[in-house]
């Protein structure tokens, strides 16, 4: 077996720079969507339905994505034009966001700007699989983790920072203030351009050449049991139309519709497959889950917690902030834009700590393998969301950040280190697409459940909502511990890479 050369810090470089822009594009789309909404006359227990469309469009996209990409080769290379017009639509669809008259019109378009970040988000994963040895991955992923720190402490800072230079911070009932809306311009542009810089300055292997320096053992093929797949899709279904029944009887929160039409959708998709008689791309994707690794299958269960507390932080910590911390729940009040103005800066905050921490997780790596650093990594960050509880001023939130700021580098990296050589090079993008099952999963229970128990049993406080995050995100360090260590390659070439 042919050995994939190392590359250089600056080839690193060049092939993860364009993660700046997606994640200008996220941690803009992170930290104002809430308060888009909320200006817009969104309630707060409706907050995570909006939100689904985040979730949604990540479940369909990124294996579609995936499995397109893996058989794609142009002028382009294989990734590489999926960048392209993802970045194109989602820059459009920042432009318009912060413009929306209404607040349905606004929910469309996060949806639009979700799915189109998502366009060039997945293949950048598959792409750092595709270039590197295993001996890099950590490196590669590593290095998308300091970009997407860094974009997003920018981005994240954006609507503070114009405020302090004499943009207008608030804005009549149902319309956006300036410092949002410029906000988003600005970040169109960063998207678009550093992803063009990608596009650009890197090469990709062919699919003949990539075919010899795969590192992965080949995954074993169980054959579909159509029966038994019959089977499991009528309970599947079965479970999640009584779930959608008892809500509509009990007249439970209507969030957990979510729920219940999933579990009816995950069943209805075996009893497609039991019944497909050709091949396609339905039926591809979901053979290749069928047949995902164990160790896909045990990260599984770590995903979920993590993002599970991840996606609970997104939703409510502009609502818990400006609530608890600067005293006020009205979205035209100037305490609950300095509020948001706040958070903006809290998020960039943990971001710019999970550039930090980028740099420093190689080195964690190396001394204590990637199941330790992950774990010690997120009890970090579990800490620092349970911590809202206890901390009154707003200013040393930015301590518990820190925490948070570890987590988020160690979420966006060492788990796709762990996968990365337990999948085989031409299936490299439908597995990572796959992967963003186990992401987008959490996010759609968090959006049924979260709602439903801040109203029933935690007194609508959307601080319980962290405290909630907190638990799930150690819970996800202590699962990684189930993942075994990849086996490293000594690749050929000297290394300069970043963890090398």
């Amino acid at each position: 077996m042919n050995q994939k050369p190392t590359l250089s810090f600056w080839q690193i470089w060049n092939m993860c720079f364009g993660f700046l822009g997606i994640q200008f594009g996220f941690a803009l789309q992170n930290a104002n969507v809430s308060r888009i909404f909320q200006t817009l006359g969104a309630e707060m227990d409706a907050l995570p339905v909006l939100w689904i469309a985040a979730p949604l469009t990540g479940l369909l996209v990124q294996p579609i994505v995936g499995y397109y990409s893996d058989r794609t080769w142009t002028r382009l290379g294989r990734r590489r034009p999926y960048f392209l017009v993802g970045a194109v639509l989602a820059t459009l669809a920042l432009f318009a966001m912060p413009n929306s008259p209404s607040l349905w019109i606004a929910a469309g378009l996060l949806w639009i700007l979700d799915a189109s970040i998502n366009i060039s988000m997945e293949p950048f994963r598959a792409f750092v699989g595709d270039q590197l040895p295993v001996k890099q991955r950590a490196s590669g992923y590593a290095m998308q983790s300091f970009f997407i720190g860094i974009g997003s402490v920018i981005a994240s800072l954006l609507p503070f920072a114009l405020s302090k230079f004499g943009v207008g911070n608030t804005a009549g009932p149902g319309e956006v203030p300036d410092t949002v809306r410029w906000a988003f311009y600005f970040g169109a542009v960063v998207l678009l351009a550093s992803i063009l810089w990608t596009v650009l300055r890197t090469r990709e292997y062919p699919p003949e050449q990539l075919r010899t320096y795969d590192e992965a053992p080949p995954l074993p093929r169980r054959p579909l049991d159509p029966a038994r797949l019959r089977t499991q899709g009528l309970a599947w279904l079965a479970i999640g139309v009584a779930g959608l029944v008892a809500v509509a009887i009990a007249g439970l929160d209507k969030q957990l519709y979510i729920l219940g039409g999933g579990l009816a959708t995950y069943g209805l998709a075996l009893l497609a497959l039991a019944h497909a008689k050709r091949e396609n791309a339905f039926v591809s994707i979901m053979t290749d889950l069928h047949d995902m690794p164990v160790v896909m299958r045990k990260l599984a269960v770590v995903q979920f917690f993590s993002w599970f507390a991840l996606f609970s932080m997104w939703i409510y910590t502009t609502a818990a902030v400006t609530g608890v911390h600067f005293g006020s729940d009205d979205p035209s009040s100037a305490a609950y834009n300095e509020g948001a103005n706040w958070v903006g800066v809290l998020f960039a905050a943990y971001n710019g700590f999970a550039a930090l921490a980028a740099i420093v997780i190689p080195y964690m790596v190396r001394r204590f393998g990637l199941r330790v650093s992950h774990l010690v990594n997120t009890v970090l960050g579990g800490l620092g969301l349970l911590s809202f509880l206890v901390i009154d001023d707003p200013n040393w939130l930015l301590l518990s950040m820190l925490g948070v700021g570890f987590a988020w580098a160690s979420i966006l990296s060492l788990p796709y280190a762990l996968l990365s050589d337990a999948v085989p090079a031409q299936k490299m993008g439908v597995y990572m697409g796959i992967f963003n099952f186990f992401i987008v999963i959490p996010q759609l229970v968090a959006a049924s459940l979260l709602g439903f128990l801040l109203k029933t049993l935690l007194g609508n406080e959307p601080i319980q909502a962290l405290a909630i995050g907190g638990v799930s995100m150690m819970v996800s360090g202590l699962f990684v511990l189930r993942v075994r260590e990849p086996v490293l390659h000594e690749p050929r070439g000297h290394a300069i890479g970043v963890a090398s």
